[in-house]
């Protein structure tokens, strides 16, 4: 019980100090080591002390190209040009995008890479068996890193970490050796996240990533960088950035370019920004922002932050936060079991 207190004490205080810079955008530490020019840079995956590429490649769109072999040249050439953290999910595509990806690393591409996918059941059994579908897939027996994906209710913590609930098979999937990390996603509300961290400290759980929308409009609706980024940061979090470009969303603002999106993300403490590449042309695209980033200076984090202070405000180019279109568990509540 007093450990449970303590846990209690020291997220609120993560939170207070969260709250305390709500005005403020959190930046990278300026010790970061940079690679040389033209060369991939790696980050420290929070506490686990893994180095992961601080640009990922997204699993969703890995599955939209009309054929595996442009998916599978889309995966290597990643690989190849420095990307060695890997994103996916059990329901992307019906599965198409864990098929994809578990085929294009054959031939020795597997060990050279942190592979992470999501899963959507809540309770047990549906966990399990989407855990063995995935594996099955993928084309592995062990996953780096598997996270609960969307929690976007308020009452999904309660589920996930409650009797019969998927945070127990998580735990002995982990101890069997099928798993390395776990960690969770969502991205509809930075309220919901804390709430996410807070039930994991209650039970004596640390998350090791925690996955989250970190994009120039976010900076000006329902933050997600400036509530929960310094609580992971503090506790030791890997932090993931999604939607960098909000799926092109952000773009039809015609308030910023492609390049600036992503290295606004990647000047935030993530230790990787999860970009979506359903061709050669954005992979090309993320890789030159990865090659070209500099830590923003102050001046021009300011110019961002104010040109796209008017188009953000309401949440207009981040639908996945104000509507229900983005909410796949939503639509198939079988998923969560």
């Amino acid at each position: 019980m007093n450990c449970e207190k303590k846990s209690r004490r020291e997220f609120l205080e993560s939170v207070a100090l969260g709250i305390a810079g709500a005005g403020a955008i959190p930046s990278l530490p300026k010790s970061e080591a940079r690679a040389a020019a033209g060369e991939m840079t790696y980050r420290t995956l929070g506490r686990s002390g893994e180095k992961v590429s601080m640009l990922g490649l997204g699993g969703y769109h890995i599955g939209v190209p009309p054929g595996e072999q442009e998916s599978t040249r889309i995966i290597r050439a990643a690989i190849d040009s420095g990307i060695n953290f890997l994103d996916n999910c059990w329901d992307y595509h019906d599965g198409d995008s864990e098929v994809r990806m578990g085929k294009a690393l054959r031939d020795g591409y597997r060990k050279k890479v942190f592979l992470m996918t999501k899963t959507d059941g809540q309770v047990k059994d549906a966990w399990n068996k989407q855990l063995e579908e995935s594996l099955r897939r993928l084309q592995t027996d062990m996953i780096d890193l598997v996270q609960f994906h969307e929690v976007i209710r308020m009452s999904d913590p309660d589920r996930i970490f409650g009797p019969n609930g998927a945070f127990e098979a998580a735990q002995a999937a982990k101890k069997a050796g099928k798993i390395r990390y776990i960690g969770f996603t969502g991205h509809k509300d930075p309220d919901i996240h804390l709430k996410m961290l807070n039930t994991g400290l209650a039970h004596g759980f640390t998350f090791d990533t925690v996955q989250m929308p970190l994009n120039i409009m976010d900076a000006h609706y329902h933050s997600f960088a400036k509530k929960v980024v310094p609580v992971a940061v503090k506790h030791g979090i890997g932090v993931l950035g999604m939607k960098p470009l909000g799926g092109g969303i952000i773009l039809q603002s015609k308030t910023v370019t492609p390049i600036e999106c992503l290295h606004y993300a990647m000047n935030l403490p993530t230790s990787v920004v999860i970009n979506g590449c359903d061709s050669m042309e954005r992979l090309n695209q993320g890789l030159e922002a990865a090659r070209t980033f500099k830590p923003l200076g102050e001046k021009e984090l300011a110019g961002l932050l104010a040109k796209t202070a008017t188009a953000g405000a309401e949440g207009k180019y981040e639908r996945f936060k104000t509507t229900r279109d983005f909410d796949g568990t939503a639509h198939n509540p079988q998923w969560l079991g």
